[in-house]
């Protein structure tokens, strides 16, 4: 039976970023090195672009009434983050400069995208969490470019299978079936996509009879299940780095003063030789366009860079007020937070959040974390209360590290000490947790 392809006309308002939201957003997600090295950039090729000489800023700084400065949010200027890059940055190696994301959105390019699709897929990518997951509804990100959910899905389809493949994936299983789809009559892939249920909770029998494999067969496939990758965003990050740190933070009496560190950044304003030609229409037409290009160009750049400075803060202050007790000093306790929480507080879109926090590291009074360790699930005890996973896996940690190494705890065991300091986990969860921490099962942990 013939089918026959309808067209249809469709009217409809598109939210398109204007080009310097783009320009933030791009500079928001830099480091501060890799910052430095765009803003020098910019001074190559922008003409009306120039640095303000170090004697200039400090006659500034000299200038300005205390009173001028909101300390606690934006004081951004500050001596300690001078002194802090003057001082330090030159004993410190530098942080590795290319990240997965980086490499994630170089790859973009050699999938035929157009302009929107390029960047609905950078979107999906900047709304994947550390384990390498979308982190957000995928009708989210379709409404903010006022498309459909299934508008989108082939752009996710293609964002799934850079490498690592599996990226931006929604759940474990399209994870896994992502990794196994070049083998979909194999037996690795029936599993997963007919029996993953019984597969997560090792019902092998079940899996025998519905696939009906023999017990050879099925230890094979299994074999090779576990050495897919669960989770593609980890991996790729060389954990024995050092970094500089983008915040610093303090505390000044009752308040907390948040500085952005790119006190060793050049200072940037237009050329007034050029602005005054702008001015006094001293340029002839097509100088004058090319002017007025760079000329916007320019005051865009400057304000991204201004911008970034006070989304930085206000985000940092937005954890500290989440995470008051960590910040007191408890710093075995953080509340539940999620990037979203963030993005209400401050009313951001969370893709913004995420460029805030991925990659970004805070110096603070007890080290140098990165804005992500702030960030943990919730879990509902059975007595009613809703803790962060972080205490949880604070207290089960301090557990193994306390233990005797010759006889190291079982899960059950460590279940029942959970238990006496008041948290009550299935002992599938704590293994959930010793697992995520990095930390093998009791017989490995055994030493001689």
């Amino acid at each position: 039976m013939a089918t026959s392809l309808k067209q249809r006309q469709k009217l409809a308002q598109r939210q398109k970023l204007a080009p310097r939201q783009v320009l933030h957003a791009k500079l928001l997600q830099l480091n501060t090195v890799n910052l430095e090295q765009a803003i020098l950039q910019e001074l190559e090729q922008n003409p009306l672009l120039e640095q303000v000489d170090q004697e200039e800023v400090e006659e500034i700084l000299e200038d300005s009434p205390i009173d001028d400065i909101d300390a606690p949010l934006e004081d951004i200027y500050s001596n300690e983050s001078t002194y802090y890059l003057s001082e330090e940055k030159k004993e410190m190696p530098l942080a590795d400069q290319q990240t997965l994301l980086d490499k994630l959105i170089n790859q973009l390019q050699f999938l035929n995208l157009d302009a929107e699709e390029l960047e609905i897929a950078e979107e999906i990518l900047w709304n994947t969490n550390e384990r390498g997951y979308l982190d957000t509804d995928l009708v989210l990100i379709a409404d903010r470019f006022d498309l459909l959910e299934n508008e989108i899905e082939p752009i996710l389809y293609k964002v799934q299978r850079l490498e690592p493949k599996g990226i931006a994936s929604r759940n474990l299983k399209e994870c896994l079936i992502i990794q196994l789809e070049d083998e979909i009559e194999s037996l690795p892939y029936k599993i997963i996509q007919n029996s993953f249920d019984d597969f997560m909770h090792k019902r092998y029998e079940r899996i025998k009879d519905h696939l009906n494999c023999t017990d050879q067969d099925l230890q094979k496939a299994v074999e090779f299940i576990s050495h897919l990758n669960p989770r593609p965003g980890e991996g790729y990050r060389d954990k024995f780095q050092t970094v500089i740190p983008d915040v610093i933070v303090r505390m000044d009496g009752d308040n907390w003063v948040i500085t952005t560190n790119d006190g060793g950044i050049p200072e940037l304003r237009i050329s007034a030789i050029y602005k005054e030609q702008i001015v006094n229409n001293k340029l002839k037409k097509d100088a004058k366009k090319y002017i007025k290009e760079k000329f916007d160009s320019a005051q865009w750049f400057i304000a991204a860079v201004n911008q970034r400075r006070v989304t930085m803060t206000n985000v940092m202050a937005s954890i500290i007020e989440f995470q008051p007790e960590w910040f007191s000093g408890n710093m075995d306790f953080l509340h539940p937070l999620k990037l979203q929480d963030i993005a209400d507080k401050i009313n951001m879109d969370i893709s913004t959040i995420s460029r805030s926090t991925r990659g970004k590291f805070a110096d603070t009074p007890y080290g140098i974390f990165e804005l992500k360790y702030f960030f943990t699930d919730s879990i509902d005890l059975p007595d009613g209360r809703t803790l962060g996973t972080f205490v949880i896996k604070r207290a089960l940690e301090k557990i193994i590290r306390s233990e005797n190494k010759h006889s190291p705890l079982s899960d059950d065991s460590l279940v029942k000490i959970l238990s006496q300091d008041g948290f009550k986990l299935a002992r599938r969860t704590v293994a959930k947790y010793r697992d995520q921490m990095g930390y093998p099962v009791a017989r490995l942990r055994k030493e001689i």
